[in-house]
């Protein structure tokens, strides 16, 4: 089969497009056909790594090097493992690969169907394969991290960079759970944000956050760029802050409520940019620069219109 390789960590243009055997899926394994998956900040990052870095990394997240590249998934199950009852030949799913030393950058791919470093469930009726492989980490990510401030309808939510996928899952989230929901992202970003459903829009250049000083219940901070001055200002007292660097886990369940949000129409995935499956250097170079809006997809086989 066709996969992503590396010839050494660091720069996208030590990856290239290589031949290896197909895999067959163990025990509690479903082997699927990748239909599409994406490239995160979590991948970039994780290609950047120095080795030593890594291996420390690895250790304290649990979160295994990838031979190939890609932690999310959506295709169609081809072959089923010794003692799966829970799906058949032929579903259409979307996961994580997350824990797993092998990702989704690729022509097929075995993941587990209960396991600690993953999620999988049936993918949503309503969206195409690139639209499911663009959701699981960014929104169970933020669904986690959300939860933990009990979010109440008519209370004010801000979200920290709006744009990137989690904080655009965010905003969504909040959004759904009753929340005035003020988006902070750069301008350009400021009209689609208001389509994926915040009430109000602010650009995070403007000094001292003074058109909303102390006026949240809630703040989130989806990238790591959040002044504490800036955190406090945006606070009411005694709110809450939450942070991108919360630690979250990947589960079943999780991607289920997920499942449900899409088809209900109350979350939905934004795709900045498409890339065949030979290409996915150019998209971890596009990643790299900072700028994304939402998601970047690697289409292994392409949606039909």
């Amino acid at each position: 089969m066709k996969a992503i390789l590396h010839k050494r960590y660091g720069s996208p243009q030590h990856m290239y497009l290589g031949e290896i055997e197909k895999p067959e899926p163990l025990p509690g394994e479903v082997l699927i056909k990748v239909h599409a998956g994406s490239v995160t900040v979590g991948d970039s990052i994780m290609r950047k790594l120095p080795g030593i870095v890594a291996f420390a990394f690895q250790i304290v997240a649990g979160a295994p090097r990838k031979v190939i590249p890609g932690h999310e998934v959506a295709g169609v199950i081809e072959a089923l493992g010794e003692g799966v009852k829970s799906y058949k030949v032929g579903d259409a799913v979307f996961g994580s690969t997350t824990g797993l030393k092998t990702g989704a950058n690729a022509e097929y791919v075995c993941v587990p169907i209960e396991s600690k470093g993953n999620m999988l469930a049936l993918k949503p009726k309503n969206i195409d394969f690139a639209e499911a492989a663009a959701i699981p980490i960014g929104s169970a990510a933020a669904l986690q991290i959300l939860r933990k401030a009990d979010i109440q309808p008519g209370q004010s939510v801000a979200i920290y960079g709006a744009s990137g996928s989690l904080g655009s899952y965010a905003v969504q989230l909040a959004k759904h759970w009753g929340a005035e929901v003020t988006a902070i992202s750069s301008q350009s970003n400021h009209d689609w944000l208001l389509e994926l459903g915040a009430d109000k829009v602010s650009d995070y250049h403007e000094a001292d956050f003074a058109t909303h000083a102390g006026q949240h219940d809630v703040v989130f901070a989806a990238i790591n760029k959040l002044k504490k001055r800036d955190r406090a200002a945006l606070l009411k007292a005694g709110a809450t802050y939450l942070s991108a660097f919360t630690p979250t886990k990947e589960e079943n369940e999780d991607l289920e409520i997920i499942r449900e949000l899409v088809e209900a129409g109350k979350l939905r995935a934004f795709i900045d940019k498409r890339y065949p499956l030979a290409e996915t250097p150019a998209a971890h170079a596009y990643v790299d620069e900072g700028h994304k809006r939402g998601n970047v997809v690697i289409e292994v086989i392409p949606d039909m219109a």
